[in-house]
C-alpha cells in the first residue's frame, strides 16, 4: 500500500492552493475586524460620521500604499513569498490586537488600521504570486478562490461579533487578531511556491506608461475600477444599513450581524462559482452578467428600509453574491491581456487605483444618508458596474479579447 507523504501532498497544486485559499480567509478577518463593531465604538468614543468613514477608509490607504511600495522594491522577489506572506499576517494581527488592547479614542485606532492596510498588501497579492506558481490552466477558478477566501474572512469579523457578544468590541478584535496570526503561521510551516515560479523584472516607470497604452488593459482596468466603486462601500455600510433597518422593526441587534456576515460571506460561493463559469463562458460574460446583477440591488435594496426584513435580507444576500462574483476575472484578465513581462506592474497598478477609487464611495455614503436617507443612499453605487459593464462590453468586441480564457470571451 502506498503511502502518500505530506511532502507529497503539498506537492501538487490544489492542495497547496487550498490551504493557502484557508490562510486567506483567516488573514482578511484583520481587515474589516475595527468595521464590524463601528456601533459599540461610536457609542464609546462619540464617533462621527467621518470618524466611522477612517475606520475603513484608512485600511484601504494603507493597503493601496503598501502595494505601490511592494511593487516598487519588489518585495515579493527580493524575499521568499511565504515568509513575506506570513510575515505580513504577523503584523496585521498586531496591530489589530493593539487596538483591542491599547486603543482610546479614533486617532491612535486610524493610525493602527492604516498599518494593517500596509501590512495585508503582502498577503492577499503575495498569495496570489504564490498561486500563480502552482497553476496554468484554470486559472479562474484558482484565483476565484482566492478572492472568494478573502470575501468570507472579509465578513468573518461580523460573525466574530456576534458570538463574542454586541458591544464587547475589544473580544472582536483580539478573536480577529489571533486568527490572522494563526493563517500566517499555516503559510509560514505548509506552503512555498511551485514550480511554475519565475522572476519578475524590477519595477521601473516607463512599464506603467507601456501598460497605459495598452487600450485592452485600460478597458479591463476600466470595468475593475467600476466594480470597485460599488464593493467596498457596499461591504462597509450594509452591516449599518442592516441595523438600522431592523431595529426600525424592533429587530434584535444580533440577527443584522448575522445577515451582514451571510451577505458577504456568500460572495465566496459567487467567486468560485464565477471562476469556473468565467474559465467555460469568458471572463467577459460573466462581469457583465455579474455587474448586471448587483447594480440593480444597489439601486433597489435600500427601498426595502424598515420594510419586510425577509425581503431585505434576500436583496441583500443577491447582492453579497453578485456584488464580488466578477472580482477575480478582472485579475485574471489583466493578467492575460498584459506582456509577460509586465504582469506584475499591471496588477500591482489595477490593484493600488482600485483601492484608493474606494476612498471616494466610503467617504460619500454616510453624507448621502444624511441628505436622502438609507432609501436612495446606495444608489450611487450602481454608477460603477453601469460604466464597468460599458468597459466590458467594449472590450469583448476587441480582437484582444481572443486572449481572454482560452478564446472564450
Amino acid at each position: 500500500m502506498t503511502t502518500i507523504t505530506n511532502a507529497s501532498f503539498l506537492s501538487r497544486p490544489w492542495p497547496v492552493i487550498t490551504i493557502l485559499a484557508l490562510a486567506v480567509l483567516l488573514v482578511k478577518g484583520a481587515w474589516f475586524s475595527a468595521s464590524a463593531v463601528v456601533p459599540a465604538l461610536t457609542a464609546e468614543w462619540g464617533l462621527d460620521d467621518a470618524s466611522r468613514a477612517w475606520l475603513t477608509m484608512s485600511v484601504q490607504l494603507g493597503f493601496a500604499c503598501g502595494a505601490f511600495v511592494s511593487a516598487v522594491l519588489g518585495l515579493a522577489d527580493r524575499w521568499p513569498s511565504h515568509r513575506l506572506f506570513a510575515g505580513s499576517a504577523w503584523a496585521a494581527a498586531l496591530c489589530t490586537i493593539l487596538i483591542g488592547l491599547v486603543a482610546n479614542g479614533p486617532a491612535p485606532a486610524v493610525i493602527l488600521r492604516v498599518l494593517t492596510g500596509m501590512a495585508l498588501a503582502g498577503v492577499y497579492p503575495v498569495g496570489m504570486k504564490i498561486m500563480a506558481t502552482w497553476t496554468n490552466r484554470e486559472r479562474g477558478l484558482a484565483i476565484g478562490m482566492l478572492v472568494g477566501a478573502l470575501t468570507l474572512g472579509s465578513a468573518s469579523p461580523h460573525l466574530l461579533n456576534v458570538i463574542g457578544g454586541i458591544g464587547d468590541w475589544q473580544r472582536t478584535l483580539l478573536l480577529a487578531g489571533g486568527i490572522a496570526a494563526v493563517g500566517g503561521a499555516i503559510v509560514a510551516v505548509a506552503i512555498r511556491e511551485g514550480p511554475l515560479q519565475t522572476a519578475a523584472p524590477r519595477f521601473h516607470w516607463r512599464h506603467v506608461t507601456a501598460i497605459l497604452r495598452e487600450r485592452p488593459i485600460l478597458l479591463a482596468n476600466l470595468g475593475y475600477l467600476g466594480h470597485m466603486w460599488e464593493l467596498y462601500a457596499a461591504w462597509t455600510w450594509l452591516p449599518l444599513f442592516l441595523l438600522a433597518s431592523f431595529e426600525a422593526r424592533g429587530i434584535a441587534a444580533y440577527w443584522a450581524g448575522l445577515v451582514a456576515f451571510a451577505a458577504i460571506g456568500i460572495g465566496g460561493i459567487g467567486c468560485i462559482v464565477a471562476g469556473a463559469l468565467a474559465d467555460w463562458l469568458g471572463r467577459t460574460t460573466i462581469t457583465i452578467a455579474s455587474m448586471a446583477i448587483s447594480s440593480g440591488c444597489a439601486l433597489v435594496i435600500g427601498m426595502t428600509f424598515g420594510g419586510n426584513p425577509w425581503l431585505t435580507t434576500g436583496i441583500a444576500l443577491l447582492w453579497g453574491l453578485t456584488i464580488i462574483a466578477d472580482s477575480a476575472q478582472f485579475s485574471t484578465a489583466i493578467s492575460e491581456l498584459a506582456p509577460p513581462g509586465l504582469i506584475g506592474t499591471a496588477l500591482a497598478l489595477q490593484t493600488s487605483l482600485g483601492f484608493l477609487l474606494t476612498l471616494i464611495t466610503i467617504w460619500l455614503i454616510p453624507p448621502l444618508v444624511a441628505l436622502v436617507g438609507w432609501h436612495w443612499a446606495f444608489s450611487i453605487l450602481a454608477i460603477g458596474p453601469v460604466i464597468g459593464m460599458w468597459a466590458m462590453m467594449t472590450l469583448r468586441r476587441s480582437p484582444a479579447a481572443a486572449r481572454l480564457a482560452g478564446g472564450r470571451r
